[in-house]
């Protein structure tokens, strides 16, 4: 059933109000009253939900305390298949997720969260254009949601209503092409980053070993495809899984999943380039185990790099070089459990959520602000195989 839902619908109202807030939500621009808002939007001791998608079939909640860094499991709240990632709305009280149940084409589905109970209310679906879609990424400001589909190898971008809700699949470029490793038969786009300036969609894809620089157009929400000189060819068989911009957009860390190797590429916007910086292996060098690199994230300064090593169970931490765009290692530390998926950030820069899904646990790490490093504190919540962390602050 398509449950795409235009702005300022009744029917949004009913669904919202009875099913997750039981109030009288008045229309307003997003459909609420500010009152409503200003309830909803309230965490209450500086605490934020975390959502959890799990490797089989649900959607999990978490309550964490951003004071105390305790984590506390909430349980189930969704039936969702592979529910790889998940973006909160930046006002809304709205947590959008891609869900994969092996069809031909994936979706994504907008739920209305109820942030006393962490109660979730889906309240739309639309297509993704592609299936097995693994990334998302919202840009407020022309209300689109982007998609990486994995096992499609293709890009998508969705409207948003004014209220949050899913509009039109707009656009959709597939990619093509294969790379050497068994992994690599066809084309799997792992993640979609927007730049700064908002004119280009970076695309790693693990299949063809391409970070592509799609076109993007605000306006009219479409994405163009990139040709040759705007896509980065790395090394054969590493897999492109994510990246992260520098604090000043001039660099891009990237880091592949089938070698777990961290590529560093200096970035020009204006020409949708790349040129390679450096490259680090985040293994030791005594490591013959399955590489497996699975997550990147930048410090909100932009001073410090971390990345998720499952081959070695590790956590590593980089200083950035804002000159020169290298990264150093600084810090090499367990990563509380077993196979960490992915991670997540708080809003907050002091904490870092590991998803180890082998563990079934989400472990607490502790950021500290001047050095960058990480401290383990001892804290986690039981959350069956995570494989994504979403917080809703």
């Amino acid at each position: 059933m398509n449950w795409t839902l235009n702005s300022g619908t009744s029917r949004w109202h009913s669904i919202v109000s009875a099913a997750v807030f039981s109030l009288a939500l008045s229309v307003s621009e997003y459909g609420y009253c500010a009152e409503d808002l200003m309830a909803l939007n309230a965490p209450g001791m500086g605490s934020s939900l975390v959502y959890s998608g799990v490797r089989g079939n649900g959607l999990r909640a978490l309550r964490f305390d951003a004071g105390t860094g305790q984590l506390s499991t909430l349980g189930a709240v969704a039936e969702l298949p592979k529910a790889r990632w998940g973006v909160a709305h930046p006002t809304l009280p709205i947590l959008y997720m891609t869900s994969d149940d092996g069809s031909a084409v994936g979706k994504v589905t907008a739920f209305a969260v109820d942030r006393r109970s962490g109660a979730l209310q889906a309240i739309g679906e639309q297509s993704t254009g592609g299936s097995g879609p693994t990334h998302l990424w919202l840009d407020a400001i022309s209300k689109t949601l982007l998609v990486a589909n994995y096992g499609g190898g293709s890009v998508s971008s969705i409207a948003l209503n004014s209220d949050g809700s899913l509009g039109a699949l707009v656009s959709t470029i597939q990619h093509i092409g294969a790379g050497p490793h068994r992994r690599q038969a066809s084309p799997h786009a792992h993640g979609v980053f927007l730049d700064a300036g908002a004119k280009h969609v970076l695309v790693p894809d693990l299949g063809t070993d391409r970070i592509y620089a799609h076109g993007f157009d605000r306006e009219s929400r479409k994405l163009t495809e990139a040709g040759a000189e705007h896509a980065f060819v790395a090394a054969a068989g590493s897999g492109p899984r994510h990246l992260v911009f520098s604090k000043d957009q001039r660099f891009v860390h990237v880091l592949s999943e089938l070698t777990a190797e961290l590529t560093s590429l200096r970035w020009d916007a204006v020409q949708g380039q790349f040129a390679p910086v450096q490259s680090l292996p985040t293994h030791g060098t005594a490591f013959t185990g399955t590489k497996s690199g699975s997550e990147i994230a930048s410090s909100q300064d932009g001073r410090f790099i971390y990345v998720g090593n499952r081959g070695e169970n590790q956590l590593q931490v980089y200083a950035a070089n804002a000159e020169s765009g290298e990264l150093t290692l600084i810090q090499t530390l367990a990563c509380g459990g077993e196979n960490p998926w992915t991670f997540a950030l708080h809003s907050s820069g002091r904490w870092l959520l590991v998803a180890n899904e082998r563990s079934n646990r989400v472990n607490v790490f502790r950021v500290d602000a001047q050095s960058g490093k990480l401290t383990d504190t001892g804290q986690s919540a039981e959350s069956p195989a995570p494989i994504s962390l979403t917080f809703v602050d």
